[in-house]
C-alpha cells in the first residue's frame, strides 16, 4: 500500500508537469527514480512476452509480466493531476505567469543538474551529445506555434507526438502541442469533458508510446551515458522556453523590484523541491 501511494504521488507530479508547456513529466519520473521501470513496463505491452500469453488466454502470466500495479498507480496519479489541476494551472498561467514560470524554471534547472550526475563516464562523446541536446531543445522551443484543424487524424497524430515527448526528460509534450496548435484545444477538452476529442488523442498517444518505448529502452541499454548526456542537454536547452521574463515572446532581464525578490524566491523553492523529491526517492529505494 505504501508503494501504491508513493507511485500515485509520483504520477501526480508527472501529470502536473505534463500540463505545463515547457516542463516534462519524464523529468519528474527521472528524478523520482521510476523512469527506467516506466519505459520498460510500457515496452512490454508491445512485446511478444506479453501478447503471446494473452493470445493463449494465460491471464496469470499476463498479470505477472505486465507490471500492471506499477502502471495503474502512476496512471491514476497522472489522471488525477490532469483532472484537478488543469483549470487551476490555466488560470495561474493567465493571471500570474511569471510566478508559475519561476517555480518551474527552478524545477527544471535543478533536475538537469541531478540527472547529469547519472552519467557514469564523461568523455568527448558525452560532451558532444550534451551540446547537441542543448541545440535541439533550443531550436524546438523557438519554433512558432501554428494553427491546425481539429480533425481526428491530426488529434491522433498530436497525441502520438506529445506522448513520446512527455516521457523524455527535457522535451515538453505540452509545448509540442502548442507548436502543433493543439494545446489550448486539448486543455479546453479536458476542462469541458469533451470525451470524443480526448479519445482520439488517447488513441494516438497509446500507439505512439508503445512504439517509442522500444526505441528508448534499446538506446538506454546500449548507450546509457550518451542518452543521459543528450537528455540533460535537452533539459537545459528547454529553459529558453520557460524563462519567466519576456517581452513579446523575447527573453529579457528583469527589473529590480520587490516582486523580483518573490519571483527569485519561487525559483529557489523549485530547486529545493527537486532536491527533496530526489532524497525521498533515494530513501524509499
Amino acid at each position: 500500500m505504501i508503494r501504491i501511494i508513493r507511485l500515485f504521488v509520483v504520477g501526480f507530479c508527472m501529470g502536473a508537469a505534463d500540463i505545463v508547456p515547457g516542463v516534462s513529466g519524464g523529468t519528474m519520473a527521472f528524478i523520482l527514480g521510476v523512469y527506467r521501470e516506466l519505459v520498460e513496463s510500457i515496452r512490454r505491452f508491445a512485446s511478444p512476452e506479453l501478447w503471446k500469453p494473452l493470445l493463449r488466454g494465460d491471464i496469470k502470466i499476463v498479470v505477472q509480466k505486465s507490471n500492471w500495479l506499477f502502471l495503474c498507480s502512476l496512471a491514476a496519479g497522472i489522471l488525477c493531476a490532469v483532472a484537478t489541476l488543469s483549470h487551476w494551472l490555466e488560470q495561474a498561467l493567465q493571471h500570474h505567469p511569471i510566478y508559475v514560470w519561476c517555480f518551474f524554471f527552478g524545477l527544471v534547472l535543478a533536475s538537469a543538474a541531478l540527472i547529469a550526475r547519472r552519467i557514469h563516464t564523461i568523455n568527448a562523446s558525452a560532451i558532444l551529445y550534451f551540446i547537441a541536446g542543448i541545440a535541439v531543445a533550443y531550436w524546438i522551443v523557438g519554433l512558432v506555434p501554428t494553427e491546425t484543424s481539429n480533425t481526428p487524424g491530426l488529434l491522433m497524430l498530436s497525441g502520438a507526438i506529445a506522448i513520446c515527448a512527455m516521457i523524455l526528460p527535457g522535451i515538453s509534450g505540452s509545448f509540442l502541442l502548442v507548436i502543433l496548435g493543439k494545446y489550448e484545444f486539448i486543455l479546453r477538452a479536458v476542462n469541458t469533458r469533451d470525451v470524443v476529442s480526448l479519445s482520439y488523442v488517447a488513441l494516438g498517444a497509446s500507439g505512439g508510446i508503445l512504439a517509442f518505448s522500444h526505441v528508448l529502452t534499446w538506446l538506454l541499454n546500449r548507450y546509457h551515458d550518451l542518452v543521459i548526456a543528450f537528455l540533460t542537454g535537452l533539459m537545459l536547452g528547454s529553459l529558453r522556453k520557460i524563462w519567466p521574463w519576456k517581452e513579446v515572446e523575447l527573453n529579457v532581464l528583469p527589473e529590480p523590484s520587490v516582486q523580483l525578490a518573490w519571483q527569485i524566491g519561487l525559483m529557489v523553492i523549485g530547486c529545493i523541491a527537486v532536491v527533496i523529491l530526489e532524497d525521498v526517492a533515494e530513501g524509499d529505494d
